[in-house]
């Protein structure tokens, strides 16, 4: 995704990480906005429901997204 760009959460690719992902707000159906990288490209920030929650790489890229 690019800056300012929104997806829906589809699902998890990892059964391990799901759980937390979960309890992040991170529903199947929910809306999130991806905002922007830090300067060295991790951690990301996105938002998630009415917060920004910053989140690393290798755990964003477990969650599946519709576009």
């Amino acid at each position: 995704m690019k800056p300012g760009e929104t997806a829906v959460v589809a699902g998890f690719s990892s059964p391990e990480l799901s759980p937390k992902l979960l309890e992040m707000g991170f529903l199947p159906g929910t809306v999130i906005r991806f905002n922007f990288k830090a300067p060295l490209g991790d951690p990301i920030c996105v938002t998630v429901g009415n917060y920004d929650l910053a989140i690393r790489l290798n755990e964003a890229s477990t969650i599946q997204v519709l576009s």
